[in-house]
């Protein structure tokens, strides 16, 4: 998508390759990119008291829609190129502050990462990444008119409920709870719930050789909520740890690497960027759920959903330099068949 943007592969990688990737990871996110401060306790996924801005706009439609949610994918508005108070907000910006500001990930492979052979100040880059720099050329005339934020992943929503970010673009999966809190755009991804393993492990897929087995999710991810619910319902297998939580996704693959859990329950599209980094692990079994990345916002931001929604259509139709782009670039590598990840073709909310 963007010019003279400088990759390098990174095949083959091993344990020890990817957690010096971790390391390094971790210290760019000091030295580089700004991190949204933690305010402790309140998951991705779940209410932290945060209050609103105070804007007081009006978004009956989409609390009607979390009240009355059964497909959260549909759940959203229709397109639009109108503006509105939130896009006129972040024109308002002066100088070089008239920035969309973006909540993103950047230690997953391929979705939004730095990475550390493409040389000078490794710039992030992934699929994700491509479709936050679609939407600030459409809201700023500009795809770099955009400043990123790294966000733990248990962070995405008070994040977008502080005011800290515009929105998050951060393989974000949109689900009821999660419409309680912010809204969300239609889907741009389709995905869904995988064990990823060491290969020697005689771990088959989420069945019974998970019984007495120590599982790592990062903390107010789908994930850890699906497992809970299972768990609780009898569906996980006998004897499950899931004590071992963590802020980010890639620090259960280091667990693991490290021997301290048997085995990551994750998104299979982040699974199989992971498996890709470290070849002695592998996804067992199929996926066991259905599920849909989606664009994150604030309650009240109608007017900046639509116009996402509005992006997500025209990225999909391109055919030069859209959805299906950005995938052969980024995930072609890791994944098999991108039909498998496109999501169906998006549902609005009747009356909006």
């Amino acid at each position: 998508m963007r010019a003279g943007r400088l990759r390098t592969g990174l095949k083959g990688w091993g344990g020890v390759g990817a957690m010096a990737f971790a390391c390094v990871l971790a210290v760019l996110a000091a030295l580089l990119l700004p991190a949204v401060p933690w305010h402790g306790g309140g998951g991705g996924g779940g209410r932290d008291g945060a209050a609103d801005d105070g804007h007081g706009a009006t978004h009956g439609s989409q609390a009607r829609a979390a009240q009355e949610c059964t497909d959260p994918e549909k759940q959203t508005l229709a397109p639009s190129g109108d503006d509105g108070p939130t896009i006129d907000r972040i024109r308002a910006r002066e100088g070089e502050k008239r920035k969309l500001i973006v909540g993103v990930d950047q230690n997953s492979f391929r979705w939004g990462y730095r990475d550390p052979n493409s040389g000078g100040d490794a710039e992030l880059e992934g699929f994700d990444i491509d479709l936050a720099h679609r939407i600030a050329k459409d809201v700023l005339g500009d795809e770099d008119a955009v400043q990123f934020k790294a966000i733990p992943t248990d962070q995405r929503v008070p994040a977008i409920q502080d005011g800290r970010v515009d929105m998050v673009v951060r393989t974000m999966t949109i689900n009821c709870d999660r419409l309680e809190d912010v809204a969300f755009s239609a889907p741009y991804f389709r995905t869904g719930q995988q064990v990823l393993a060491p290969k020697s492990s005689k771990i088959t897929g989420y069945d019974g050789t998970l019984a007495g087995k120590e599982i790592c999710t990062a903390a107010g991810s789908t994930a850890l909520s699906t497992l809970e619910q299972d768990q609780k319902d009898g569906r996980l297998a006998e004897g499950v740890d899931l004590r071992t939580t963590v802020p980010n996704q890639l620090d259960c693959l280091v667990r693991l690497q490290l021997g301290e859990v048997d085995a990551v329950v994750t998104d299979g599209a982040l699974a199989a960027s992971q498996a890709a980094q470290d070849p002695t692990v592998e996804l067992k079994g199929d996926a066991f759920t259905t599920e849909y990345y989606g664009v994150a916002m604030k309650k009240d931001a109608d007017d900046l959903v639509r116009r996402v929604n509005r992006v997500l259509e025209q990225w999909r139709a391109d055919r030069a330099d859209g959805w299906q782009h950005s995938y052969e670039e980024w995930l072609s590598e890791t994944m098999d068949d991108p039909a498998k990840s496109l999501p169906p073709t998006p549902q609005y909310l009747r009356g909006s």
